[in-house]
């Protein structure tokens, strides 16, 4: 056989599981990463009112070919991360000898979020994006409907709320530590010095993402932001608390 019809080297059989990870990482930074930072950013603006969130929400529907970009850049790449990601935290070990005691704590941590984060994104298209895909929700609805059910609460406890800052949480962590891997992994932090340094400053945006998660989940089930309570706690004027309306009666703008 010639050296033109030899199979490339990263196809034979040893080299896939190292092409196959190097594509979960990948994907796990663009688009998964990239499409929580926007979503997270998009359902931020709810804290604005509900005329700013419903904006957002109309200008996405309206795309075009806006549902192809949903399942070829955002769910068919997200299955890929999920299933493979899946796959690596049952199969797995932490590398104690290879790296630091730090390190091998963030490695199974990374599995545990990632477990969690694939639970939490499932339930959430199971009760928003699906509905929306077969007509029983109209887009005009999310804020009323998020508000409604966010807001809900089971012995004064709110569950789902509680459950929605869970899931960011590990969302967040899991897209923040994953950068770190990224970096690592890709040979773009070589030295100790340069990984410290991605530490902190993904660790920082991590922590910034969480924020603008919780606050937004927050907002939903009470009405009212972190920094507007933290201004009437300080004695401030500030907006009067979101009264959330019956979602079944919103009709499509």
């Amino acid at each position: 056989m010639s050296e033109l019809t030899q199979p490339s080297p990263i196809f034979e059989k040893n080299r896939r599981a190292f092409l196959m990870r190097k594509l979960h990482s990948l994907s796990g930074v663009v688009p998964v990463g990239g499409f929580m930072v926007f979503h997270l950013w998009t359902n931020a603006k709810a804290t604005q009112g509900q005329e700013s969130f419903d904006s957002a929400v109309r200008d996405i529907s309206h795309l075009p070919f806006v549902t192809v970009i949903e399942f070829a850049l955002i769910l068919l790449p997200l299955l890929f991360h999920t299933t493979y990601g899946i796959w690596i935290a049952l199969n797995g070990k932490p590398n104690d000898g290879e790296y630091t005691y730090t390190r091998n704590w963030m490695y199974t941590l990374q599995r545990v979020s990632g477990l969690v984060a694939a639970v939490f994104i499932v339930l959430h298209l199971k009760d928003y994006w699906w509905p929306k895909m077969v007509g029983k929700m109209e887009p005009s609805a999310f804020y009323n409907t998020l508000c409604t059910d966010l807001s809900n609460t089971n012995h004064g406890v709110p569950v789902l709320a509680l459950w929605y800052v869970i899931g960011i949480a590990a969302c967040v962590f899991h897209f923040a530590n994953g950068l770190w891997g990224f970096c690592f992994s890709w040979g773009i932090t070589v030295s100790r010095r340069s990984q410290r340094m991605a530490a902190t400053v993904f660790g920082l945006v991590g922590v910034a993402l969480f924020f603008i998660g919780a606050n937004t989940v927050i907002y939903f089930a009470t009405g009212e932001d972190v920094p507007n309570a933290l201004r009437r706690v300080a004695g401030f004027s500030v907006p009067e608390k979101v009264i959330c309306k019956d979602p079944s009666k919103i009709s499509e703008r």
